[in-house]
């Protein structure tokens, strides 16, 4: 199993969530290559599950990756480049795939006594696959008993991987804000309720809930990423669109930013004289590792050529965090050595580090069932 062909073929086709048709036919036409009679394949919507059967089981490892790429315009210059138009592998699913491919192979080749449950998890940027997939019946008929997973990291050096006890990733919301009001000529603003002016005040005001509504121990971030109102020079805008995000690190932290925004909202209401819709969008759960399995991953790698550094929180989201919420385990950064960041048009990581995340995700594994 060539890993760096299979990563380049699996960059070329990056689908958005619950879209990923010819993700979901790659893969499975790579699993049933391997031919192996230790393994049962099912599937729920585009996602797959992969039993790879044990020895002599006594319990369910899992380790989940993520399949689904996000709605950017690819600036890499690889002659492998995304063959969608506006799609690309930005945030590494496809070294996620790809290693998890690696590590099935792996793991048919020389099994543990536990059998090993290996999920290909749709729609992680969006809208949310992980707690839909969970709640289905072939995930709880397939439950892992300890469950991990990996996230590439474009600051970390090839060779490293990083992790630790307790928080790694944030309580994430999506902010999605709607303003409705009256449009008009330029020349009569006082006929109209304009709705650039509307939007652009509530930006500036929403900084204030951070700095002000919140303990200044509780870590928290509002963040205005998009902006849209109008459609000419010389006419008020009577709509506009905010979009952002809410990332906190105490997950009631979340309602009160909320609670907050909402408040701030009904107020620009009567100041404005507009409408304003809110959606949260897809939210996540924090990503909080538990500390036995933490402190095995890490005794696991000083025992490999692998080296170990410890993390801190980060305000990044990831809906493994479900996942953590329910079952124990723990995720781990991945060294990719990439000069551009995640969710970047021009991200390219080492693919030298493949060969590396198999490693660490198969004696991960071989240690979790010696337990």
């Amino acid at each position: 199993m060539n890993l760096q062909t299979i990563r380049r073929e699996l960059h070329q086709i990056p689908e958005l969530g619950f879209q990923e048709e010819k993700t979901h036919r790659y893969l499975l036409n790579k699993l049933q290559e391997l031919d192996s009679d230790r393994m049962e394949i099912k599937t729920w919507k585009t996602g797959i599950l992969v039993k790879v059967k044990g020895n002599n089981p006594s319990k369910t490892i899992g380790f989940r990756c993520d399949m689904d790429g996000l709605p950017i315009t690819e600036e890499t210059g690889y002659e492998f480049t995304s063959v969608h138009d506006g799609r690309m592998h930005a945030c590494g699913h496809d070294f996620h795939m790809t290693i998890a491919l690696g590590s099935v192979k792996s793991i048919v080749d020389q099994p543990v006594d536990d059998d090993v449950i290996f999920i290909f998890q749709p729609a992680e940027e969006g809208p949310g696959g992980a707690l839909p997939m969970m709640q289905s019946e072939v995930f709880q008929e397939w439950k892992p008993d300890v469950i991990f997973a990996l996230h590439i990291a474009p600051e970390l050096a090839v060779g490293t991987v990083s992790s630790c006890a307790g928080l790694l990733f944030a309580n994430t919301s999506e902010l999605f804000l709607d303003f409705k009001g009256k449009g008009g000529h330029a020349a009569y603003p006082h006929l109209t309720r304009d709705m650039t002016v509307a939007a652009s005040s509530f930006v500036v005001e929403l900084q204030q809930i951070v700095s002000r509504a919140l303990d200044p121990l509780e870590s928290a971030v509002v963040t205005i990423g998009k902006m849209e109102s109008g459609f000419v020079q010389n006419a008020i805008a009577e709509t506009a669109r905010l979009e952002g995000t809410i990332r906190t690190l105490q997950p009631e932290a979340i309602d009160v930013v909320r609670e907050k925004l909402e408040r701030l909202a009904k107020g620009f209401e009567i100041s404005h004289e507009c409408k304003i819709d809110i959606d949260y969008g897809s939210n996540y759960y924090q990503v909080y590792n538990g500390k036995d399995y933490t402190d095995l991953f890490r005794k696991v790698i000083n025992e490999t050529d692998l080296h170990y550094q410890e993390a801190g929180p980060a305000m990044t989201g990831e809906d493994f965090g479900y996942m953590l919420k329910e079952i124990p385990g723990f995720m781990f950064w991945l060294g990719v050595d990439s000069p551009n960041g995640l969710h970047s048009s021009q991200l390219q990581p080492d693919e030298r580090a493949l060969i590396y995340g198999v490693q660490a995700v198969t004696s991960t594994i071989h240690s979790i069932a010696r337990r």
